[in-house]
């Protein structure tokens, strides 16, 4: 994805305040080199940081002319508007080493013999796993296959299949469950369907004999 920024002089309280009046975001891009200060249209990165790969992908960053690639590392938002305060990014290249979070696409659920066969309830402990790798390694997403998923089971971390150079970040845990299979009770299996049109029949007849009574 690549993106346009500006590199911004003036810092301090009062030139951000002044930035986010006129609808820009100040931001800082670091790592190799010297730090720089930005600033980018907040509603272009508003709806760019919707997109799931916008938090996990490589981007293009052009500045003053010249691409960069760049990871989102961090951003601030107000508290209760839908406002953009403050935006981070780092600099890579293919030999960066990274540590950052991707999400989990869980696919092929609904074929899974615990589901198709067996009616369970499927839980998604986690969605998103931190990895590391170089920068060039990184990828937009996991994914996550449940096609072959059977009751009583549990997928856990070590059932990825993940890229030479690519590994998990557990933080001591080991091997942490990613998916597990439930049974469902017997009050949500014996549960009706809910009756909607029943009443209105019963208010349509309900007119019907008013009206018989009246002639």
């Amino acid at each position: 994805m690549k993106f346009v920024a500006f590199e911004r002089t003036l810092q301090g309280t009062g030139a951000s305040r002044r930035l986010r009046n006129a609808q820009k975001v100040p931001g800082i891009v670091y790592g190799a080199g010297e730090p720089k200060m930005i600033e980018l249209d907040h509603n272009a990165l508003f709806f760019a940081l919707k997109k799931e790969a916008f938090h996990s992908k490589i981007l293009e960053m052009e500045l003053n002319g010249q691409s960069e690639q760049v990871l989102l590392r961090d951003y601030q938002m107000h508290a209760f508007r839908p406002i953009v305060l403050h935006i981070d990014f780092q600099r890579v290249d293919s030999t960066t080493k990274v540590t950052k979070r991707v999400p989990l696409h869980f696919v092929n659920e609904e074929q899974s013999p615990a589901v198709k066969t067996d009616k369970c309830l499927v839980n998604h402990v986690v969605t998103e796993l931190l990895i590391q790798c170089l920068a060039s390694q990184l990828p937009e997403f996991l994914t996550v296959d449940l096609s072959n998923l059977t009751k009583g089971q549990s997928l856990h971390v070590d059932d990825l299949k993940l890229a030479d150079g690519i590994k998990v970040v557990t933080h001591g845990k080991k091997n942490p469950v990613m998916v597990s299979v439930s049974m469902l009770s017997a009050e949500e299996e014996a549960a009706p369907a809910p009756v909607v049109a029943a009443p209105a029949a019963k208010a349509a007849k309900g007119k019907k004999d008013e009206k018989q009574n009246r002639k």
